[in-house]
């Protein structure tokens, strides 16, 4: 930022921020619907604590706002552990106006094409699969051995690849979240290869998939726009799903309420999973925007190009908008941890079917399974963007192995709609 601040900067990538991050909020509160913050060392930004301020921003049309990060990468050091979401790709994630509309046709449309029970399925299928794993032993980390795989499993599968190319996708992934910068790099090389080999996998033979419809759709994109349409999809997708995933299975198992009697009865799981998207989502803060010219926003003064975020977490838990989930004041499905506008996810129906559907097979494979330490032991990772847990650590009976059959042959390929094609929407015309 050019000018001085006001306002001491509110850091948001501490463990202090981690372990206490309401505290975090009612200081950037303090300074107003928007507040300083830095989201690593000396990377200050604007954050949106604010309900209305937020939908204000969702919403706007003027073309005041950019998505487009170029005139500020700069700002941000290449190493700094937040660049992997800001930095610019030709994908609908920075896009603006048209050619944002033009990427996201492309997602909306074929993820209307995957059937929601193809979905589910194909998520109970991999989590067989993971807890096969660790079921035998009566302890687990549901963090690393559940929550931060399985996503990665159903993508591979959504986007055509066969299940023994998930743990290329599965190794790469982790390894690009490592510290060490060998292996760091080694992963993002690891990732190229992967994407590469599934462009050209269904570039020489089309699928029920979302690689093939990303190539097939009338919107016409280049192998550079599908790779980039993939990754950043992929990308968005594992981080948020997993941190669902852990986050809800935290709350089930820390919470009586989802852990009921024959008489008393259990809360439902998508309570579970709004609870969580009310008060701990997973993606925590994002939607970056930048004006196009200075701008006096919700009380205060906002140079061109400075970044805005919005604080999903810090807005759904606001208490001077009266949009909360607790005692049921607001409908359960007015958070915002979704974002809202024109660049809302086009892919929460099916995060929500995958979501739901780890936790009911977790639960329902170990119904005894509970926490192997207090709650409040529980870490998060110290990261302004996502909220997540390092450890999820759970005991329960062991299950005795199931003797060894042949595996069931599993098709990587959607059910598509009736109709078999793209909808009405994207056909040419």
């Amino acid at each position: 930022m050019t000018s001085a601040p006001q306002f001491s900067a509110v850091p948001l990538y501490t463990a202090e921020h981690a372990a206490d991050p309401q505290r975090s909020f009612a200081r950037l509160r303090e300074q107003g619907p928007v507040g300083l913050a830095e989201i690593d060392a000396g990377v200050l930004v604007w954050v949106i604590t604010d309900y209305r301020a937020a939908l204000d921003l969702f919403h706007d049309q003027t073309g005041l706002w950019t998505k487009d990060t170029r005139g500020w990468m700069q700002h941000v050091p290449a190493d700094s552990p937040v660049m992997p979401m800001l930095q610019w790709r030709p994908s609908l994630f920075f896009a603006d106006g048209q050619e944002h509309a033009h990427l996201r046709r492309v997602i909306t449309d074929s993820f209307a094409l995957l059937d929601p029970r193809h979905v589910r399925d194909t998520t109970l299928r991999h989590a067989d699969t993971l807890l096969a794993e660790f079921s035998h032993a009566g302890r687990a980390d549901l963090v690393n051995q559940y929550a931060r795989r399985l996503p990665l499993m159903v993508l591979n599968s959504l986007f055509g690849m066969p299940d023994a190319a998930a743990a290329q996708l599965i190794g790469a992934v982790e390894a690009m979240t490592s510290t060490d910068l060998t292996r760091k790099a080694q992963g993002e090389q690891s990732l190229g290869a992967y994407l590469s080999a599934l462009y050209q996998t269904k570039a020489d033979q089309r699928g029920n998939d979302l690689t093939s419809w990303f190539i097939d759709h009338p919107n016409g994109l280049s192998p550079e726009e599908v790779t980039n349409q993939v990754l950043i999809t992929q990308g968005a997708a594992w981080e948020t799903l997993a941190g669902l995933i852990a986050n809800t299975a935290a709350r089930i198992l820390s919470d009586d309420r989802y852990r009921g009697t024959l008489t008393t009865g259990s809360l439902p799981i998508p309570h579970a999973i709004d609870d969580v998207l009310w008060n701990d989502p997973p993606l925590a803060m994002y939607s970056l925007h930048r004006p196009n010219r200075s701008v006096h926003f919700h009380g205060r003064d906002i140079e061109q190009g400075q970044p805005v975020f919005v604080s999903y977490a810090a807005i759904n838990t606001c208490p001077y908008t009266g949009q909360t989930s607790e005692g049921f004041r607001s409908d359960r499905k007015a958070h915002l941890a979704f974002a809202a506008g024109p660049h809302e996810c086009p892919a929460q129906s099916i995060a929500l079917v995958v979501a739901i559907a780890a936790i009911e097979r977790l639960t329902a494979t170990l119904p005894d399974i509970e926490l192997a330490v207090p709650a409040e032991q529980l870490a998060h990772r110290p990261d302004p963007i996502y909220r997540v847990l390092t450890a999820l650590p759970c005991r329960f009976t062991p299950l005795t192995p199931a003797p060894s059959t042949p595996p069931r042959p599993a098709s990587t390929e959607p059910r598509r709609p009736a109709a078999g094609r793209l909808p009405a929407s994207a056909r040419p015309r």
